[in-house]
C-alpha cells in the first residue's frame, strides 16, 4: 500500500458500490501505489480525443513520473479515486488542494483542483457523476470546500458533469479554458440531482433483472425434479419471450438440448449475450458460476441456492463474498436464498420463480422477502381474481430472500415509475435502511398507493438490518406518515390492494350501505363506525329484492352528494343460482358506471359465484380456462398444492378496454377495513399535494449562530454529555423555549430562600430518577402558600423517601392549571430525527398513546401530531373542559423540531411535563443530550449497502 512517506493510512471507508445509470454497477476506491500496472492499462484504452481533453495536448502515453504521481497520494491533500469493473479502472478523478496563488497548498487552505477521466467504451454511464459526489465527500471530510476544474470548451460532456451537479458555482473563461469554481456544501438542488440519480439507476439496474432478452439457468437436473429443472419449466411454460438456455456442467458433450431448451456445460459456453441468470446450484459452485457469469458478461442474479447468512455465521461470510464477487462485475444479484422473480407483460413472460401457478397479468407489484409468503400472497390473489384480467393481476413480482443486494427500496425505485405498475404491495420482514425507505415511500405513495405489512420483532437470520432504538410501532407511525398504508396481516394487504387496483379512491368518510339483509347491513353499519367512518343508516331492501332493486338503490346512491363510497350486503335468495349471480353482478357494474368517480364494494355470504360474476362482469375481459392446470408431478412445491387457485394466466386486455371491476369480501369487517385504509389514504394524498410549511414567525426569536457556538464549546467536555439544568435552559433559550426555574433545597432553610427567590405559591419536587415525574408516588407537593406548608412538606418528603441527597428536592414556582404532556425529540441512527408527541403520565407510559413525525416539522405536522393521539380530546374540550392553548403547543414543537434539525449534535430533548393552560404553556422539565451525531448517508455520495 503506501509508502512511509505518505501522511495516512489507507481509508478503506471510502470504498464503495454504486449503481450506475444504466443499471450495472461499479467500486470506486482511493488509488494506491499497486495500481501502476492497471493505471497503465486504462490509460492505454482511452481515445487520444479523451486524452487531449484532460491533458489540453496530445499526450500518448503516461511517463514513469505520471505513473508515480497518479499513484502516491497522502490521502489528504492529493486524493485519487478510481472507478473499477472487474477489477480494471474504467474511469479515475484525482485532487490537488492548491492555495490562493493556485499553487500545491496544504490545510488551512480549502480549495482543490479536481480532473476526471473516464474510458471512452464507458461514458454515458453515469460514471463521473458518481465519482463527482464521492471525490466531493472526501474533500468535505479532509476540509476541503470549493473545487476549481478547467475544461477545454469543446469538452461538452465534463462541463455538464459539472454544472448538472446542482453545486452552487462561478464561471468563466480565459485564455481558451472554461473554469468553474464551486461549493462543496450539499444544497436542496444538488441533493435533489442525487436523488434523482439515484431513483434512475437503481430503477434501471431491477428494469434489467426484471426484462431480459435471455436467459440461463444454471444447475438444471438432467433428470425431472428439483429446483433448477422446475425454474427452467416455469420460464418455458409460461411462454417467455426471449432466449432461453438450460447449463449444467455435468451435461455431456454431446447434449444439445434439454426438453427442446439449448443445452451448455457452461454460461462461457453460450453463443451470444445472457442478461440474466438463475442461479440453482450448492452454495459451494456458486462462486464458480459467479466467475463464468460475470466473464460472459451476464447482467445480474437470481441465487435460489440456500446455505447463506440464514445457516449462520459461516454462511453470513460466504454471503457477503458473493455480493463482492458479483459487484466486482458489476452484477446485481436477487437473494440468495430467494424464491424467485415474474413479469407478467406481454413482451417478458418470465416466470423465473418456484411458484406453483402463475400469477395473472396485472396492475399490481409485489414484494416479498420470504418465499414462503410470496407463495401464499400470489395464490390469495389468484383466488380473488378468479376470471379477472388487466386490474387485479400481478405485475411484477420480486421474492429477494435474505435481500443481501437488492432490496425493497430498490424494487420501489423502479416501481415508482413502471408505467405498468399501479398499486404496490410488500411483505417486509425487516427494514435494511428505514429512512432511504421513508423517503422512497412518501415519494411512492404520492403517485400510486403502497401497502405494507411489516413483520415485527427481530428480523431473520440473513437480513442486514441497521440498529435501530426505535420501537416496531414507531417505526409503523413513521411509515403512516410517509403515505405509507400500513396493515396487520397478508389477508388485509390482499383486501385493501384489491379495492385499491379496481376502485377509485372515495373523497371523504361518508358510506352509504345498501343491501338485501338487514342483519348484515347493522354489522356493516358498526365496522364503519369502529374504523372512524361515517356510515348512513343501511337502506334494506329485503330478501325479496331483484338485480334491478339492486340497481337502482346502488345508482341513486352513488349520485347523492351526501355518500363518498357505496357498500352492498348480500346474501343468497330462496332459490337464486348462479344466473341470478350473474344477473346481480351485471346489475351493480351497469349502476356503478353511472358514477365512476366513486368506490363500490360488495359484501357477500355465502354467494361464491357473485364474487367470480363481479370480478368477470365486463364485455372486454376474456373469461378464464375452464379448469385448473395440474401442477408437475415433479414440482419441487407440490406439498403446496392446497394453495392452488382456479386458471391458467389469461391474455391482459389492452390499456384503453380495463374496466373498473368490483370487489367482493366474505366479511363486513374485511371490507370496512379496506375501505378505511384508502380514505384515509386518499386524505394523506390530498394533503401532501399541499404540504405544510415552518412559519417564518419562529426566526426572530432563534438565534442559530449562538446556539451553535454554545454546542461546540459543551461538547469540547466530552463526545456524550447530558447537559445540566443551567446549561439546559440556557440552549432552549436560544430556541425560544423557556423553562420554568427551579431551584435546589439541599435543605429545609435553602427551600426557602428559594421559595423567596421564585415567590409563593410554590411546589417541591423530588428530581430523583426513580420519583421523577411519579407524583402518584408522592414525590410532589403543589400549591405550597407560605414558609409553614414548605417546611411541613419538605420534613414530610424526607421522611417518607429519605434524604436530601437520595431525594434531590427542588423548589419551583406554582404554572397555570391545564393538561400536561410529554414532547421528546431523538436521533435514531437509522430512522433520522424523530418527534414525539403524548399526554404526560400512564396515557403515553402505559397505553403507548404516542404520535410520531419525522423531523423537520411543518406547522401542518404539529397540528395532526397533536391531533393524532387517542387522548386528544382531552385538549380541545372534553366533557365540557376548557380547550387548552394548542397553537402555543404546535409553536413549541416547531421550536423543537427547528432545534434538533438545525443541530444534528442535539440527539436527545425531552421537555416534561410541559402544562398546557387556556392561555399560554409552563415547560416544568427539560433535558438535553449532546453528542456527534450518527453519519447521514443520505447527505452523503450514492452508495450500494455494505456488506
Amino acid at each position: 500500500m503506501q509508502s512511509a512517506s505518505d501522511r495516512h493510512e489507507y481509508p478503506a471507508h471510502w470504498e464503495a458500490d454504486v449503481v450506475l445509470r444504466d443499471g450495472g454497477t461499479a467500486r470506486i476506491r482511493p488509488i494506491t501505489v499497486d495500481d501502476a500496472d492497471r493505471l497503465v492499462s486504462f490509460y492505454e484504452q482511452v481515445s487520444d480525443e479523451s486524452k487531449y481533453y484532460r491533458f489540453f495536448a496530445p499526450y500518448p502515453r503516461l511517463s514513469a513520473k505520471d505513473v508515480h504521481r497518479f499513484t502516491h497520494h497522502d490521502f489528504v491533500d492529493r486524493v485519487g479515486l478510481a472507478a473499477t469493473v472487474g477489477g480494471e479502472f474504467i474511469a479515475t478523478v484525482r485532487y490537488d488542494r492548491i492555495g490562493a496563488d493556485g499553487m500545491a497548498a496544504s490545510a488551512p487552505a480549502d480549495e482543490a483542483e479536481v480532473a476526471f477521466l473516464v474510458q471512452d467504451a464507458h461514458q454515458g454511464r453515469g460514471v463521473a457523476s458518481a465519482l463527482l459526489e464521492h471525490i466531493g465527500a472526501v474533500a468535505r471530510e479532509r476540509g476541503i470546500r470549493r473545487f476549481a476544474a478547467e475544461v477545454l470548451p469543446a469538452n461538452v460532456k465534463m462541463i455538464k458533469v459539472f454544472t448538472d451537479a446542482g453545486y452552487t458555482q462561478k464561471r468563466s473563461f480565459e485564455d481558451g479554458v472554461v473554469r468553474l469554481e464551486f461549493d462543496l456544501e450539499p444544497t436542496d438542488r444538488s441533493l435533489a440531482v442525487q436523488y434523482a440519480r439515484e431513483q434512475r439507476a437503481e430503477s434501471r439496474s431491477v428494469q434489467r433483472l426484471l426484462t431480459p432478452g435471455s436467459v440461463a439457468v444454471v444447475g438444471v437436473g438432467r433428470t425431472p425434479g428439483g429446483v433448477g429443472r422446475s425454474v427452467l419449466g416455469n420460464i418455458r411454460d409460461y411462454g417467455f419471450k426471449g432466449r432461453l438456455y438450460a447449463v449444467n456442467k455435468a451435461f455431456p458433450d454431446e447434449q444439445k438440448e434439454l426438453d427442446g431448451i439449448p443445452a451448455h456445460r457452461s454460461v462461457r459456453d453460450i453463443d451470444g449475450p445472457v442478461d440474466l441468470a438463475v442461479v440453482a446450484v450448492p452454495a459451494e459452485q456458486v462462486p464458480e458460476v459467479v466467475a463464468e457469469c460475470g466473464a460472459h458478461g451476464v447482467q445480474g442474479l437470481v441465487v435460489l441456492s440456500a446455505g447463506y447468512a440464514e445457516s449462520g455465521p459461516e454462511g453470513r461470510e460466504r454471503q457477503r463474498e458473493l455480493v463482492r464477487h458479483a459487484r466486482a462485475y458489476g452484477m446485481r444479484i436477487i437473494g440468495p436464498n430467494a424464491f424467485g422473480i415474474i413479469n407478467t407483460s406481454q413482451e417478458v413472460r418470465l416466470n423465473a420463480s418456484l411458484a406453483p401457478e402463475a400469477p395473472r397479468p396485472g396492475r399490481i407489484g409485489l414484494f416479498a422477502q420470504s418465499g414462503a409468503i410470496g407463495i401464499a400472497l400470489l395464490s390469495r390473489l389468484h383466488r380473488r381474481g378468479a376470471g379477472v384480467t388487466g386490474e387485479t393481476g400481478v405485475s411484477t413480482f420480486v421474492s429477494s430472500g435474505n435481500r443481501a443486494d437488492v432490496s425493497g427500496n430498490d424494487v420501489l425505485q423502479y416501481w415508482y415509475d413502471d408505467p405498468h405498475t399501479d398499486v404496490v404491495l410488500m411483505y417486509l420482514e425487516s427494514i435494511g435502511n428505514p429512512r432511504k425507505f421513508t423517503r422512497l415511500a412518501r415519494r411512492t405513495a404520492a403517485a400510486k398507493p403502497l401497502v405494507v405489512v411489516q413483520g415485527a420483532g427481530t428480523a431473520p437470520q440473513g437480513h442486514a438490518v441497521r440498529a435501530t432504538r426505535l420501537p416496531h410501532t414507531t417505526v409503523s407511525a413513521l411509515l403512516r406518515q410517509a403515505g405509507v398504508i400500513r396493515v396487520d396481516t397478508i389477508t388485509e394487504l390482499v383486501d385493501t390492494g384489491l379495492l385499491l387496483a379496481r376502485q377509485p379512491l372515495p373523497t371523504g368518510p361518508k358510506v352509504a350501505i345498501l343491501g338485501n339483509s338487514e342483519s348484515l347491513g347493522l354489522l356493516t353499519y358498526d365496522a364503519c363506525v369502529a374504523e372512524g367512518l361515517r356510515p348512513s343508516t343501511p337502506l334494506d331492501l329485503t330478501t325479496a329484492a331483484a338485480p334491478e332493486d339492486f340497481h337502482v338503490a346502488l345508482a341513486r346512491a352513488l349520485a347523492d352528494d351526501a355518500c363518498d363510497a357505496v357498500i352492498v350486503t348480500a346474501i343468497p335468495a330462496v332459490g337464486e343460482g348462479s344466473a341470478g349471480d350473474a344477473a346481480l353482478a351485471e346489475a351493480l357494474r351497469s349502476a356503478a358506471e353511472q358514477v365512476p368517480g366513486k368506490p363500490v364494494l360488495v359484501v357477500h355470504v355465502e354467494l361464491g359465484g357473485l364474487a367470480e360474476a363481479l370480478s368477470a362482469a365486463t364485455s372486454t375481459a376474456p373469461q378464464a380456462a375452464s379448469g385448473p392446470p395440474a401442477i408437475r408431478a415433479d414440482h419441487p412445491f407440490r406439498a403446496l398444492d392446497r394453495l392452488r387457485a382456479t386458471s391458467a394466466p389469461a391474455e391482459p386486455p389492452a390499456a384503453d378496454t380495463r374496466e373498473r371491476l368490483i370487489p367482493a369480501y366474505p366479511a363486513a369487517e374485511r371490507a370496512v377495513r379496506a375501505l378505511a385504509d384508502a380514505v384515509q389514504y386518499a386524505q394523506w394524498r390530498r394533503e401532501a399535494a399541499e404540504p405544510g410549511k415552518v412559519p417564518e414567525s419562529l426566526d426572530a426569536a432563534i438565534d442559530e449562530k449562538g446556539a451553535a457556538a454554545l454546542i461546540d464549546g459543551l461538547l469540547t467536555r466530552g463526545q456524550g454529555l447530558t447537559l445540566g439544568s443551567e446549561e439546559t435552559c440556557e440552549l432552549l433559550g436560544t430556541y425560544g423555549i423557556q423553562v420554568h426555574r427551579a431551584l435546589p433545597a439541599t435543605s429545609a432553610d435553602a427551600a426557602v430562600q428559594a421559595a423567596a427567590t421564585l415567590g409563593y405559591p410554590v411546589a417541591l419536587k423530588a428530581t430523583a430518577p426513580h420519583l421523577r415525574h411519579r407524583a402518584d408516588l408522592g414525590g410532589v407537593r403543589l400549591d405550597l402558600a407560605d414558609e409553614e406548608q414548605l417546611r411541613r412538606a419538605y420534613a414530610e418528603l424526607t421522611e417518607l423517601f429519605g434524604t436530601p441527597d437520595e431525594l434531590r428536592p427542588v423548589v419551583q414556582g406554582m404554572a397555570p392549571r391545564g393538561v400536561d404532556t410529554v414532547i421528546r425529540a431523538v436521533i435514531d441512527p437509522a430512522a433520522g430525527a424523530v418527534l414525539s408527541f403524548g399526554l404526560a403520565g400512564a396515557a403515553s407510559q402505559l397505553l403507548g398513546d404516542t404520535a410520531h413525525r419525522l423531523i423537520p416539522v411543518t406547522d401542518r405536522e404539529a397540528a395532526t401530531l397533536i391531533r393524532s393521539i387517542r387522548t386528544a380530546p382531552l385538549l380541545f374540550g372534553w366533557r365540557g373542559s376548557t380547550p387548552v392553548d394548542t397553537p402555543a403547543l404546535e409553536e413549541l414543537l416547531l421550536r423543537v423540531s427547528r432545534l434538533v434539525d438545525d443541530h444534528p449534535e442535539v440527539v436527545a430533548v425531552t421537555l416534561e411535563p410541559v402544562v398546557v393552560a387556556p392561555r399560554g404553556l409552563s415547560v416544568l422539565g427539560a433535558s438535553v443530550r449532546l453528542a456527534p451525531p450518527p453519519a447521514r448517508d443520505d447527505l452523503g455520495p450514492r452508495t450500494l449497502p455494505a456488506y
